[in-house]
């Protein structure tokens, strides 16, 4: 289940590269029945993910290209939205099982006005290995043309996204572990 965003523009639907294909087909699991890694949508083609400006903790402003050289896991999430909230430690797990220098889990809370609550959310949860970021006035949201809460990209070291699930899942899964290891692997 994932929630509408409001006052947005809807969003595209993206349907899945050969990178993540083949690591579906090494599964030997046909893509929609890949447990919930099923209702993850490729992108035909890798496409450049737009320079957009978020914030961490310290409301320092960072841009996804600071990130370039390792795969990244883009989550759009809230404290208020409840599938969100259930997702959040299987990404902490995830991110737990990866080196952050090869692999980021980059979860932008939209919390915006709420924004005291997200510490205390992480605490709270026993977040532990993901790092703390803000999307201010969805702007980053709006130029990924995300619709829906939660919504993961996932993107290639080269900054390239990869395709995106709307939606919550087990990311920690081995099927979602198998995503992340092609994604880190894929070079072009």
């Amino acid at each position: 289940m994932a929630y509408p965003v409001p006052n947005f523009l809807p969003g595209r639907r993206y349907i899945l590269s050969g990178v993540l294909s083949s690591v579906l087909a090494a599964l030997a699991v046909p893509a929609r029945a890949a447990g919930e890694m099923g209702k993850f949508e490729k992108a035909k083609v890798p496409k450049p993910l737009p320079d957009l400006e978020f914030q961490n903790a310290d409301d320092k402003p960072l841009r996804f290209t600071d990130f370039r050289g390792k795969a990244l896991l883009i989550n759009f999430w809230a404290t208020w939205c409840a599938p969100c909230v259930k997702e959040m430690p299987s990404l902490d797990r995830l991110q737990a099982k990866f080196p952050k220098d090869k692999f980021l889990v980059l979860p932008l809370s939209i919390d915006g006005p709420t924004r005291p609550k997200v510490a205390p959310f992480y605490k709270d949860q026993k977040l532990a290995h993901l790092g703390i970021y803000f999307d201010k006035g969805r702007k980053a949201m709006q130029g990924l043309n995300v619709s829906l809460l939660p919504t993961s990209i996932l993107v290639d070291p080269m900054g390239r996204e990869l395709g995106r699930l709307e939606g919550d899942a087990d990311w920690d899964m081995p099927e979602g572990v198998a995503l992340m290891k092609a994604a880190i692997a894929s070079q072009g």
